[in-house]
């Protein structure tokens, strides 16, 4: 269902900008238009922009500053013949280019959509981007039927990933990951999670974390980090799981901590890796520490790791591909982002979340691609989004929302990003497509044409 805002945004007046004018002043106003005078309404307040983005067919967007539940997700703002004015980083203001209130001098730079769509960045929460290595050779394995077991004696699984990330340099883990955030760039991601957890040790968890901090200021993707040194048990500490948490709460989350080079502590909650007890006392102890906290949670058992993201109060949890239903209401209650996986499910063959599930549970659902060099080689937004809304039953606008504005709050930042609204951050992308439904219509295709962030074009195709 859309809220369609075609001569005024009921919503955007609501934002305390303006007040909402009368009909009948409305109707002068159309008049006067049609007359071809030009008349600036007495309510409308003039704006300080540096940047304008007119001749927008359609704008599409999210609203709100926290994330949206449920049935909610398939609702959206929709504006047409709409126009963005931004100051520095920030918009201003939204809505219909017929009602742009004036702008104060300076003239603001402009862009031209040329008729086209406009939605806000996408937020992909869940990534593991600084990485060294491949594992292609392991990925043909799987494609062709061998069991994980048998892969892993082998020669394959995590392990190959943490030996080739212990022994790459900062230099080439930037050049590596530099790459990967300028091809999501390209596909319209304007905001990128990033989990360590290839190191699973301190020196290499701390060279992964600092990477990605340097990597923040040398190009426009802002990267919210992750320690994810629970990602697996190291070799160091085989068959010792609850020996290796607690080296991590009494060596590394305190260097982590100290350093200032995380936001959140994420652990992968599963039968066999780390136990429900033992993620407790692990996330027990980075919350302490001030670190905000996900969980890779029921992936491959129904552990009960989404109800462990409930209890201690996690952003998100991640996976849920065998989640308790009574778990997922916990969750709902508890307002932790339900992060769907799609694209991991693709590749290995496994069936997809049940997104209708967690909606009707009330969660809040967020959509990621899990980029990582074992599981799922890859962050094709155009692929995730088209998978969402043939093979797991979302609607164009749920799967918009999870990943824009739930993207932002499975990162706690819907505040500040996420969707096109006056005072959130300028972060948008012009589509080559009369409509946001080609997201999912032109299928496995990138339709994005420009990518403005921060009130910047950093991207453009044509």
């Amino acid at each position: 269902m859309l809220v369609k805002c075609t001569t005024a945004s009921r919503h955007l007046y609501f934002q305390g900008l303006h007040p909402e004018p009368s009909l009948d002043h409305r109707l002068r106003s159309a008049l006067l238009r049609r007359l071809g005078l030009r008349f600036e309404p007495s309510w409308k307040a003039a704006v300080k922009a540096t940047l304008l983005i007119r001749n927008i067919g359609q704008l599409a967007t999210p609203a709100g500053t926290d994330a949206v539940r449920g049935s909610s997700m398939d609702r959206l703002t929709v504006i047409k013949d709409a126009a963005i004015a931004i100051d520095l980083e920030r918009i201003v203001w939204v809505g219909p280019e017929a009602d742009l209130p004036p702008i104060d001098d300076p003239a603001p730079n402009e862009i031209d959509a040329l008729g086209r769509t406009v939605v806000p960045g996408f937020v992909d929460s869940h990534t593991h981007f600084v990485f060294g290595g491949y594992r292609d050779e392991e990925f043909l394995w799987r494609a062709e039927g061998v069991p994980y077991m048998e892969i892993h004696e082998r020669g394959g699984g995590i392990a190959t990933s943490v030996n080739a990330t212990r022994a790459a340099s900062v230099d080439e883990l930037m050049a590596l990951a530099g790459n990967r955030l300028a091809r999501m760039l390209e596909l319209g991601v304007t905001t990128v999670e990033g989990k360590s957890g290839y190191g699973l040790d301190l020196e290499t968890e701390l060279r992964q974390l600092a990477v990605m901090s340097r990597l923040s200021s040398l190009q426009p993707v802002d990267i919210v980090p992750t320690y994810l040194g629970a990602h697996s048990i190291p070799m160091e500490f085989k068959g010792d799981p609850s020996g290796y948490v607690d080296y991590m709460i009494a060596t590394v989350l305190p260097r982590v901590h100290e350093q200032s080079v995380a936001r959140f502590c994420d652990i992968f909650c599963e039968k066999g890796v780390f136990e429900l007890e033992e993620s407790r006392r692990y996330l027990e102890a980075a919350a302490a520490l001030g670190f905000k906290l996900k969980l890779h949670a029921d992936e491959l058992y129904r552990l009960g790791g989404a109800g462990l993201a409930a209890e201690t109060g996690a952003i998100s949890a991640d996976h849920l591909l065998k989640a308790d239903p009574v778990d997922l209401v916990k969750m709902a209650n508890a307002g932790v982002v339900a992060t769907c996986l799609p694209l991991t499910a693709f590749v290995l063959r496994e069936p997809y979340p049940d997104v209708k599930a967690m909606m009707t549970a009330g969660c809040a659902v967020a959509l990621a691609s899990d980029l990582n060099p074992g599981s799922c080689y890859s962050q094709s937004i155009p692929l995730m989004f088209a998978i969402a809304v043939l093979y797991m039953g979302m609607s164009a606008e749920a799967a918009l929302t999870a990943l824009t504005l739930n993207g932002a709050a499975a990162l706690d930042l819907a505040g500040d990003r996420g969707s096109l609204e006056p005072g959130k951050l300028a972060d948008a992308l012009i589509l080559d497509a009369p409509s946001y439904r080609h997201l999912a219509y032109h299928t496995g295709m990138n339709i994005v044409d420009t990518v403005i962030k921060r009130g910047k074009v950093v991207s453009i195709r044509s």
